[in-house]
């Protein structure tokens, strides 16, 4: 199972916000949306950063309540970790887990934004993939398997 299986169900939509935008506005779509991070984008297209929750949350405690109205750009991640379609899930959970990230941004061949990917999607995914599994060595131990 890769990144593609994923967002063959899940779709390839993104939150997008401009960096020049305020960290309220970033703060109303997370809270709206329910998502836990928004790509930073001029053109809705390439990954210029990524602002997250915790991002906010940083700002927040470094500049009180006058932080919302800094720009995204004064908050968000520039250098951002990414994936591409073909990634497995194994290598997105051992990449979240070693940088202690949420979330991936997916790129496409041309570098351009494709989808997102979250620890929680990755995570269920993997409850999928160990099911099917699990199934398949349930139905081998019967003899069912033809």
């Amino acid at each position: 199972m890769n990144v593609q299986t994923i967002l063959s169900v899940k779709g390839t939509a993104v939150a997008t916000i401009a960096p020049t935008a305020s960290l309220a506005d970033a703060t109303a779509i997370l809270r709206e949306e329910g998502f836990g991070a928004l790509v930073a984008s001029v053109d809705g297209a390439s990954l210029d950063g990524i602002i997250s929750e915790r991002d906010i949350v940083r700002a927040l405690a470094e500049f009180g309540s006058t932080a919302l109205d800094h720009d995204v750009a004064s908050a968000m991640s520039a250098e951002v970790y990414t994936c591409h379609p073909g990634d497995s899930i194994d290598s997105l959970m051992s990449m979240m887990t070693e940088r202690r990230i949420r979330h991936l941004p997916v790129l496409d061949a041309r570098g351009a934004i494709g989808g997102m990917i979250s620890i929680g999607d990755v995570v269920k995914y993997r409850l999928i993939e160990l099911e099917r599994e699990n199934d398949q060595l349930h139905e081998y131990i019967q003899g069912n398997v033809g």
